[in-house]
């Protein structure tokens, strides 16, 4: 029998370590019980802060923690144990609710604060792998996060716990979020920069080409005249508009090239003999997003942008949106 390969044992490794720290995850989801309930509502009746804490590999969830609650609605902010005890603690208020995380409990530079805590008068909420622990008894709500084993050989590299503990703080986070309301409106708003927020806040009127750029001739023109404005400007097309300015219809490239197909009289064609009625349009408010699904909807490349009459104002061009990555 043939031994296996070097990759071929590395896969089945790695294929351990994940389906192990996944049972880990389901392990602490099937103890959860009225004080993960009794932590989201405390956390959403905070009027202050959460202040998540802990050390090594457990701070280092913390502050993931603290950066997810922030983005959720929640205000928060991570405190390294060991700087509280040297003057960070100033930043805690009896309003606040304090989230301490800690494997196995006992974490010397977070147990120390403890006492001053509970002097300060916040609600601390505890994410242990010890129930028993000098954490645990200190704190008035406990999650129990133990888990089994370490997806370490060793059962020492904190592994399968910090995943635990990144899952229920995720758990919190995402409850929190849905106690609170927090739509996809204010997340963008946390997310300016990023893809999605430039979707849900950025506008039409924001990325269009203005009036000045916008090809139109009116029903009347030869068609060479329409030819000339729908080449001379950038869009690969052109709006048709009535003698009150109003959008009537739109011609492009696609077009042009059909006629030419299929007509051998076209030089001598109107405007509003070769154009295609209402052409889709948005108005200057409408979202980007809702813009770029309109194009993909019904595979277009431009949009005119009309007031309220219908008159344009403006011009959407779908490599636009790209650029701007949306």
């Amino acid at each position: 029998m043939s031994q296996p390969s070097d990759n071929e044992r590395i896969l089945e490794a790695g294929k351990d370590i994940l389906l192990q720290e996944a049972a880990s995850v389901t392990r602490v989801a099937n103890m959860l019980n009225h004080r993960f309930c009794d932590a989201v509502e405390s956390l959403a009746a905070c009027k202050g802060k959460v202040i998540i804490s802990g050390m090594g590999k457990s701070g280092i969830i913390g502050q993931k923690i603290a950066a997810t609650l922030s983005s959720t609605g929640t205000t928060a902010l991570f405190m390294h144990p060991a700087e509280a005890a040297h003057g960070d603690l100033g930043v805690v208020c009896e309003n606040d609710v304090v989230i301490g995380l800690s494997k196995s409990g006992m974490t010397e530079e977070l147990n120390f604060i403890l006492p001053p805590l509970k002097k300060i008068g916040v609600t601390i909420i505890s994410l242990t792998g010890n129930t028993r622990s000098y954490l645990a008894e200190h704190s008035d709500i406990v999650l129990d996060v133990s888990v089994e084993q370490e997806a370490c050989p060793f059962d020492l590299a904190p592994t399968a716990s910090t995943t635990a503990m990144l899952a229920m703080g995720d758990a919190l986070a995402i409850c929190l979020m849905r106690e609170k309301r927090f739509t996809h409106h204010d997340f963008a708003m946390t997310h300016p920069k990023g893809s999605l927020g430039r979707r849900l806040t950025m506008k039409v009127a924001d990325i269009m080409a203005p009036s000045d750029s916008v090809p139109l001739v009116g029903e009347d023109a030869p068609l060479t005249e329409l030819v000339i404005e729908m080449t001379s400007k950038r869009f690969g097309g052109s709006g048709i508009v009535d003698e009150r300015g109003k959008l009537k219809g739109i011609f492009t490239d696609g077009d042009l090239r059909r006629l030419v197909q299929q007509s051998s009289g076209f030089p001598g064609m109107k405007a509003r003999e070769v154009m295609r009625e209402n052409p889709k349009t948005v108005s200057p408010d409408t979202l980007a997003k809702e813009c770029l699904e309109l194009l993909e909807t019904y595979r277009i490349t431009l949009l005119f942008v009309c007031d309220d009459e219908n008159r344009p104002v403006g011009i959407v061009h779908i490599h636009d949106i790209v650029t701007l990555g949306l």
